[in-house]
């Protein structure tokens, strides 16, 4: 069970994916009509947090601080390198992530799915969950 802050986060982030379910992908997408993972990963951040991040999975991949696999911690945002193109979603916690999948859409999908574990490229921590106004949970 998750507790304190990081259950806190986790719950702001499994209701930003209610907000989200049902929406396709769409390359280039920023809105319920399509989306694409780090568009999504943007929307989240600005709409639940009010932090501004960059548009595109290659700016985003440089934020913050690299995170181990094993340390993250909700909002950690985690990155694939699937063949030619490279994908981003958003740590939920108990081995779990957000993101909008190019064949489901919005989703939450399980780091040790083989697809995503052989995949699986970094992690960066954008803002440490301490910097977040809890009044904004």
């Amino acid at each position: 069970m998750v507790t304190g802050v990081q259950g806190d986060l986790r719950l702001v982030l499994e209701q930003q994916f209610e907000n989200w379910a049902g929406t396709p992908y769409r390359l280039g997408g920023q809105d319920k009509r399509g989306v694409d993972c780090s568009g999504l990963v943007q929307n989240i951040f600005t709409d639940a947090f009010d932090i501004q991040l960059p548009r595109t999975t290659s700016e985003q991949v440089s934020l913050g601080q690299p995170v181990q696999r094993q340390a993250l911690q909700p909002l950690d945002l985690v990155f694939f390198n699937t063949g030619r193109t490279q994908h981003v979603g958003i740590y939920l916690g108990q081995g779990e992530f957000l993101h909008a999948s190019t064949s489901r859409g919005v989703i939450i999908s399980k780091l040790d799915n083989p697809y995503w574990k052989r995949n699986y490229w970094t992690a960066r921590r954008p803002v440490e969950p301490t910097q977040i106004q809890v009044a904004s949970l």
